[in-house]
């Protein structure tokens, strides 16, 4: 009977979908992920010149073990969400409703109390605007309240001179262009996403979650102890910035598997989707604004969007080196891209990477976090991958 289980459990980790034969390796290193007891549940998705080659999944969307993951599962992938928000705010500057060097107050007036008469929208995209945290003290709830939330950034005072310094705006960017899109169109963010690109271009990504969508959600698998002590201690003594963006409100406390996660619209933060569809919407900046031969957005507002606008120490992230576009992170040769390749990443792994050169677009998502040093799962199925396309 132990044997007949142990069988089964191994047929389910087996990957499922569709694979191009160029791009076996990179299957095979993500099959080679579960075999290692790296993964409970993920899926790999690769979309080049606008077409799907690679669409996969495996293993189970619960840590029971107990449900397999299947080819509409979806789930939490964090700030891999600021890719699609970014995307939001270039597609309202190429209808000519938002302008990057304009003053963030033109569109939200109330913002420009407290010295941020000229925070510019390019410095929100660029996490450049000083506005990475809250100086007020607020519980976890308050993240649900977007009056609250946008009212707290009006009314704050920047913590250095915008444009000068980047500092990782985690949970503050969703929040920062998702009023500019309200202030614009009269639509959430979410909501203007879903009308305009969710919806038209069929794909499966949401930011703001309808309880309906709950059974096909896999459960976020967060690790005992997301950091380990020391490196609490040391933030809160050393680095109060990065204490005030961590642990105000601690996220540690944060149920990212309940309802009220789910369904509040944090732009930066709780997009639900898959690989498929990061891959899918990363394809369209990959390709130049076109997807299914319609142009969603215009080649040069995708140009624009992707060129360089700071680099240096991060002011959060514990002085990480950083360089980032108008929404995106530049990546240069990580994952083993070229100097075309844009893109972010989600806490515990999950992954947009976009080149525009090659119109490749890469899509992970997955529900096992992991939290402490280098993913080891994501190198060798990228380094497989690019080898394929840079042949």
């Amino acid at each position: 009977m132990k044997l007949l289980l142990n069988i089964l459990v191994k047929k389910l980790m087996e990957s499922k979908g569709y694979c191009d034969e160029r791009f076996i390796l990179a299957k095979q290193a993500f099959e080679k992920n579960f075999d290692l007891g790296l993964e409970v549940g993920a899926s790999f998705a690769v979309s080049l010149n606008g077409e799907l080659v690679v669409d996969i999944w495996g293993g189970f969307s619960d840590s029971a073990k107990t449900k397999p993951w299947e080819k509409d599962t979806i789930v939490n992938v964090f700030s891999t969400t600021k890719v699609i928000a970014a995307l939001c705010i270039h597609m309202l500057v190429d209808k000519g409703l938002i302008n990057v060097e304009a003053p963030v107050s033109k569109y939200w007036p109330e913002f420009a109390q407290a010295t941020k008469e000229n925070v510019l929208v390019k410095h929100l995209l660029s996490h450049s605007a000083g506005l990475p945290g809250f100086d007020e003290k607020i519980p976890i709830e308050a993240l649900y309240d977007w009056d609250r939330i946008i009212n707290l950034l009006a009314s704050q005072k920047p913590w250095w001179k915008p444009g000068t310094k980047i500092g990782y705006h985690m949970i503050t960017f969703g929040y920062l262009l998702g009023e500019l899109v309200r202030r614009v169109t009269g639509k959430s963010l979410g909501n203007f996403f879903r009308e305009n690109i969710a919806n038209p271009l069929d794909i499966d990504f949401h930011i703001g979650l309808p309880e309906s969508y709950d059974p096909r959600v896999a459960e976020i698998i967060t690790p005992e102890e997301i950091f380990f002590k020391w490196q609490v201690i040391l933030v809160k003594m050393f680095f109060r910035k990065t204490a005030k963006v961590f642990y105000n409100p601690s996220l540690e406390n944060l149920n990212i598997n309940g309802r009220a996660w789910r369904s509040t619209e944090i732009p930066a933060a709780n997009g639900h989707g898959n690989a498929r569809s990061i891959a899918k919407v990363g394809s369209i900046l990959a390709c130049s604004g076109m997807f299914d031969n319609k142009k969603i957005i215009s080649k040069s507002t995708v140009e624009r969007a992707i060129e360089p606008q700071i680099s240096g120490r991060d002011r959060i992230m514990l002085y990480s080196p950083q360089k980032f576009s108008l929404g995106f992170g530049l990546l240069d040769d990580r994952f083993f891209l070229g100097p075309k390749s844009f893109g972010w990443g989600g806490a515990g792994g999950s992954l947009c990477v976009m080149d525009i050169k090659k119109k490749l677009s890469i899509g992970y998502a997955m529900n096992k976090m992991h939290m402490k040093g280098d993913d080891p799962r994501t190198e060798p199925i990228f380094k497989a991958t690019w080898d394929v396309v840079n042949e």
